[in-house]
């Protein structure tokens, strides 16, 4: 075994990402979304970022920082439910977890970059930036392995850039008036974070935390649950739902629980 590999962080991303939930998966799925790069003082990096300005794009290497472990195998979004070794995926769970992303930059302020287009979560330590050749990173005749050959629900075999198409995500009216309820009154927004999971896949994943309930499913946001069904491609999020045991709700005075607290008395879980 050869020795460990020590790095130390150049700097940290910042993000509208507070968790891995609310990150997208991709880069292209957070196009539009704005953040920076901030590097560390006092160790010359304003050299280093000399000459940088005239780029569009750059890689960011940085640390997966939530993460605790790896899996040697993982269930992807788009396996068609089936697990794959961890090197043929773009899982974060990795032996190290290393992540890589391009994003475009916009500008660069002293040691702060602005960039878009991000998918990074809120805090996660930079190991280093190198700019994006076109000529010499893009390959797009190369061969995808197993993304090539994924089946739809109906098992109708597809082959494409994007293999699958993503999800539609539709709201109950009394789901959308929950969720508006969280939003206003408490500053959560439910429909992003729920939206950018199922638009991946509404299937039961542990990973994901999402769960068969009953004749549908139920998917786990941080404290809150959010509760669907699947038609096709079509996925249906029916009602929004406390996390917390009744006995939780009705002693505890965690802030967290209050909120939840006032959400089920403004909407009383409805029996059977």
């Amino acid at each position: 075994m050869l020795a460990p590999v020590t790095f130390a962080p150049i700097g940290v991303v910042r993000t509208p990402f507070l968790d891995r939930v609310s990150a997208p998966r991709q880069p292209a799925a957070g196009v539009g979304v704005k953040g920076t790069i901030e590097l560390d003082s006092g160790r010359d990096f304003e050299h280093a970022l000399e000459d940088l300005e005239g780029w569009d794009r750059l890689w960011v290497i940085f640390c997966f920082h939530l993460n605790d472990g790896w899996r040697p195998k993982v269930l992807p979004p788009r396996s068609a439910r089936k697990r794959r070794g961890v090197f043929s995926t773009r899982s974060p769970h990795r032996p190290n977890p290393i992540g890589l992303s391009v994003v475009r930059l916009t500008g660069v302020r002293g040691l702060v970059l602005d960039v878009e287009d991000l998918d990074i979560v809120d805090g996660s330590p930079v190991l280093d930036l190198k700019p994006y050749v076109p000529y010499a990173d893009a390959f797009p005749d190369a061969r995808t392995g197993w993304l090539e050959a994924l089946t739809t629900g109906d098992d109708v075999a597809r082959t494409a850039s994007d293999p699958l198409p993503g999800y539609q995500i539709t709201w109950s009216a009394l789901a959308g008036e929950q969720a508006a309820w969280v939003r206003d009154e408490h500053g959560i927004d439910l429909i992003s974070r729920v939206n950018a999971v199922l638009e991946l896949g509404p299937q039961p994943h542990p990973y994901r935390r999402i769960k068969v309930d009953g004749a549908g499913f139920r998917l786990a946001v941080k404290d809150w649950r959010a509760r669907f069904r699947v038609d096709g491609r079509v996925v249906t999020v029916d009602a929004i739902t406390s996390g917390y045991r009744p006995a939780e709700l009705a002693t505890s005075s965690d802030p967290a629980v209050l909120v939840q607290r006032a959400f089920v008395a403004r909407f009383p879980p409805i029996e059977g």
